[in-house]
């Protein structure tokens, strides 16, 4: 995988996971401790999310006293097992996108003179505004922001240790520089990150969601939520004609909701929607349909984005 190349933590890495424990006994809290240290080993050294911990832990179903309660070495590692499975299953159900900063995007920028000095000639444009020819020597700042993850440059917010840099560099000052110098400057920076990351890759969960069906296919296989999506379905007002439309609309206006990718983010998805609604009871449309023809065509469809995102699986930005 490349520098910066985002990695989908779907529960997959977990399955070699050591599930081995000796010299019991071993507290509830214990194994769950043993549990986030071997999972996040297979994670790319990725501290799990809270979140992730606590709906893994209800996946369990834990009795009350089980952080206190103490376990011998077999039944621990039976607990074990069940709460990696549930960390697991929770990650299949709801992946993670990840990115991973190892320093060869940079290594290999560095290494080729002219994309550097095309790179560096483009950011002290951008950062000239006023086109004077001078910049100060704190816009190295904003230029490894602008860089970003595509370029191997982990955020502020998730590497603090850019700062360090900078200021190690002189680069959190207010002294003009030209071009040339700053080139210079930048590419002293880089070289000691690319150094750090090296040594220390960075790992860190993108704001993005990946939408595969999941949710869409619980969904379906509830019933009683199937008939209560349909009731409102029924229930909201709209000024779309014709069923395949008047559902079109009620799912568009849902998707959050129901596990569908919002429609208007970006061409694509407006495909998606487009392709399965083409397929998807042509002949319905401006037909009178009863309760029981409407929940069967409302399931044909939702059935048809299940199979539609579990081949292709659309990431969607949470901002």
């Amino acid at each position: 995988m490349s520098d910066g190349a985002l990695q989908v933590l779907d529960g997959t890495h977990l399955r070699g996971v050591d599930l081995s424990l000796r010299d019991g006994p071993f507290t509830g809290a214990t194994i769950l401790d043993i549990a986030h240290s071997r999972a996040s080993s297979s994670l790319f050294g990725l501290s799990l999310p809270d979140s992730l911990k606590a709906s893994a832990l209800t996946r369990l179903r834990a009795p009350d006293a089980f952080l206190s309660a103490e376990y011998a070495a077999d039944k621990a590692s039976a607990i074990l097992r069940d709460y990696i499975t549930a960390i697991a299953d929770e990650l299949k159900d709801n992946p993670l996108v990840v990115s991973i900063l190892d320093g060869s995007t940079l290594r290999l920028l560095l290494e080729d003179e002219d994309d550097f000095a095309m790179l560096a000639e483009n950011l002290f444009t951008d950062l000239d505004v006023e086109d004077k020819g001078k910049i100060s020597q704190s816009e190295i700042r904003n230029a490894l922001v602008q860089m970003g993850v595509e370029m191997g440059v982990p955020p502020f917010s998730v590497f603090p240790q850019l700062n360090d840099l900078l200021r190690k560099h002189g680069a959190d000052g207010e002294e003009k520089l030209g071009q040339a110098q700053f080139a210079q400057l930048l590419q002293s920076v880089l070289q000691d990150l690319e150094e750090e990351l090296s040594k220390e890759n960075v790992v860190f969960i993108q704001n993005i969601q990946i939408i595969n069906g999941s949710k869409l296919r619980q969904l379906l296989a509830d019933e009683q939520e199937l008939n209560r999506t349909v009731e409102k379905a029924l229930g909201e007002k709209t000024e779309a004609k014709g069923s395949t439309e008047i559902i079109r609309s009620f799912l568009e206006r849902n998707a959050k909701e129901l596990g569908l990718p919002v429609a208007q983010a970006d061409e694509a998805t407006v495909l998606l929607y487009d392709a399965v609604f083409a397929d998807i009871a042509k002949e319905k449309d401006g037909a009178e349909l009863d309760k029981e023809e409407l929940k069967k065509l409302v399931k044909d469809i939702l059935q048809k984005f299940a199979e539609q995102l579990e081949v292709n699986p659309v990431y969607q930005d949470l901002a």
